[in-house]
């Protein structure tokens, strides 16, 4: 299959999915009140009213606008990846994806009962492949990198808790073993434009005074950071 053909197969396919991202985010529970402060991202005062995940879902053309990202990212991971068995680990994360970033920008949460789930799927993923493939490389840079992004970001978050909430640090798990599915220039660049873009894209948004400074979602930089990884890491640093 042809890089053409596999990327308008999973851009498709990703459209598809992308179109029930309201129903995924309507059928997340609401916290406790003791789960939020664990969550929530730095600078966001739990006294804050979280916006409802209900009414995050229903707000107008949230569905094509979940299928449109959806496709364009699948499409373009496509066509930069190819045919790869690796699809069928990053493909099935894309409408999550957006969903985790609809959420976190709404809300300044990243669930748990979004992330976990997210974690099974791309480990029970990492396997197929490998029961497919029997390559021990892919398989080790899968668990390599949940333990870097993973670690890198836990070490973030216990050395200065304000800066950042857990729910990055469990998003940065499995972003991590993801991005170490495809290559360590994926998973390195990856990683390195998620921190670049939420640096520099906090500091607009603060700057622009759409957020309050330091009270800005980190996990949908994070996204965007590993996908240009996923575009650009073997450009950029070279080969696995």
């Amino acid at each position: 299959m042809n890089d053409l053909a596999t990327a308008g197969v999973a851009g498709v396919l990703c459209l598809v999915a992308g179109v029930v991202v309201p129903v995924l985010i309507s059928r997340i529970p609401e916290p406790e009140p003791e789960e939020e402060p664990a969550e929530v991202d730095a600078g966001v005062s739990p006294e804050d009213p979280k916006e409802l995940y209900a009414d995050i879902a229903a707000r107008p053309g949230l569905a094509w606008k979940s299928a449109l990202v959806s496709g364009v990212a699948g499409a373009l991971i496509g066509l930069s990846l190819g045919w790869v068995w690796a699809l069928l680990v990053v493909l099935p994360l894309v409408p999550v994806s957006v969903a985790l970033a609809v959420v976190d920008w709404r809300t300044r949460l990243l669930p748990t009962r979004v992330v976990a789930p997210t974690y099974v799927l791309a480990i029970v993923m990492v396997l197929v492949v490998f029961a497919i493939t029997h390559d021990t490389d892919d398989l080790t840079r899968a668990g390599l990198g949940w333990l870097v992004a993973g670690g890198l970001f836990f070490v973030l978050w216990f050395v200065y808790p304000p800066w950042m909430g857990y729910g990055d640090v469990r998003l940065a798990g499995v972003l991590g073993i993801a991005l170490g599915q495809l290559g360590w220039a994926p998973l390195v660049f990856g990683v390195w434009c998620g921190f670049l873009l939420g640096g520099v894209g906090g500091s607009l948004l603060a700057l622009l005074r759409i957020v309050e400074r330091k009270a800005y979602p980190f996990g949908p930089f994070m996204l965007v950071g590993a996908l240009v990884g996923i575009l650009a890491g073997d450009a950029v640093l070279g080969g696995r």
